[in-house]
């Protein structure tokens, strides 16, 4: 056998060694891995989980009062002063007012013209005949002969534009009442004027003053 054989039977014989080597090196490292794996599933398996309550601390117990302390009241509490604050002064609002619309000018109407003046009377009434006339001893009262009362009438009368008696008003009175009531009944009855006459020539309203009329007993 030569060197060179026997270098080349050296050599296959290290690395077979180290192949067996690295063999044996992996299988033992597989049965550790396995194993262990096996034993941390069982243990794991027999731990519970729980949770742990914590019990609370026990209450303190309050210090005892001191002994032989008077009572002192609180002192008493001033509230604070009390600060007034100026209200600010509302700023002054000068409103114009508007002026108010000129007024128009009052247009006054003209006054309605003066009536003409009445017409003045320019002929008085006049009687148609003797007023004295217009009595008889036939008017005389019965009560007033039965009294013997006598005397004198006198009367204002108003004419109307007809030339009738329109009202009596005794100016003079007899004395007896029954004498001036039928001194006025004549009258209004009896008596018979002209109207009178305006400026215009239109019958107007007068007034006239009878005569005195004496009323007289009838002589038997």
């Amino acid at each position: 056998m030569s060197y060179a054989q026997k270098k080349e039977i050296s050599g296959n014989r290290t690395l077979a060694l180290v192949f067996v080597v690295l063999i044996q090196f992996v299988l033992g490292y597989a049965i550790v891995t396995g194993l262990a794996y096996n034993v941390i599933k069982q243990a794991s398996e027999d731990l519970k989980t729980f949770d742990v309550e914590e019990e609370p601390p026990p209450p303190e117990e309050p210090p005892p009062p001191p002994k032989d302390m008077p009572d002192v009241p609180p002192p008493p509490t001033t509230p604070p002063p009390l600060v007034r604050m100026n209200a600010p002064t509302p700023p002054i609002v000068i409103q114009e007012a508007p002026l108010p619309p000129p007024i128009p000018p009052v247009i006054r109407a003209p006054p309605p013209p003066a009536p003409p003046p009445a017409p003045r009377k320019v002929q008085s009434a006049s009687a148609r005949g003797s007023l004295i006339g217009l009595f008889s001893n036939d008017d005389y009262p019965a009560s007033a002969i039965s009294s013997g009362a006598e005397g004198t009438a006198q009367a204002q009368l108003t004419i109307g534009t007809d030339g009738r008696v329109t009202s009596c008003n005794l100016t003079r009175s007899t004395g007896n009442g029954s004498l001036d009531s039928a001194t006025c009944n004549i009258l209004r009855r009896r008596a018979k004027f002209t109207p009178a006459r305006d400026s215009n020539g239109n019958p107007t309203t007068d007034t006239v003053t009878s005569p005195p009329i004496r009323w007289v007993l009838p002589a038997e």
